[in-house]
């Protein structure tokens, strides 16, 4: 005797639904992520008392702690720093030039900016430094006995 056999339906996966949840997932990402769109280096300014906001300046020169120079976004070697600053000179001129240096940064490299800048005829020329929280901002020499 033979038996019919009942057909079996294939078997098949729905992907419809599992690509609707992952585009969700994809949406749901792109609009919640936050871009960072300024490149910034970290920089930890010296604290002044006495100082007064400047207005922005289109010309800032930043020094790091490392001896590096960042001009107009460009990273600067100290022998190429008096090039970069003579194409930014009229513009340093009429606006002024803003050093942003690092707190750790070399005395000898914040000099050699503002020589370069003197040299270029700059004379509008101010350091930024952040505000200082305590009154008391200069440490006091040790005793000794």
């Amino acid at each position: 005797m033979r038996f019919p056999r009942r057909r079996r339906d294939p078997v098949e996966v729905n992907l419809t639904p599992l690509i609707d949840v992952v585009f969700l997932l994809l949406i749901f990402f792109m609009v919640s992520t936050t871009f960072e769109t300024r490149q910034a280096l970290e920089l930890t300014l010296p604290e002044s008392v006495s100082g007064v906001a400047a207005e922005p300046s289109p010309v800032t020169l930043v020094v790091t702690a490392e001896g590096v120079y960042r001009l107009a976004g460009r990273e600067l070697a100290p022998e190429s720093l008096g090039a970069a600053l003579a194409a930014e000179a009229d513009q340093a001129r009429e606006h002024g030039l803003v050093v942003e240096a690092d707190a750790q940064a070399r005395h000898a490299d914040v000099v050699r900016a503002l020589d370069q800048a003197g040299q270029q005829g700059i004379q509008r020329v101010r350091i930024a430094t952040t505000e200082s929280s305590s009154s008391d901002s200069f440490p006091r020499p040790a005793e000794t006995p």
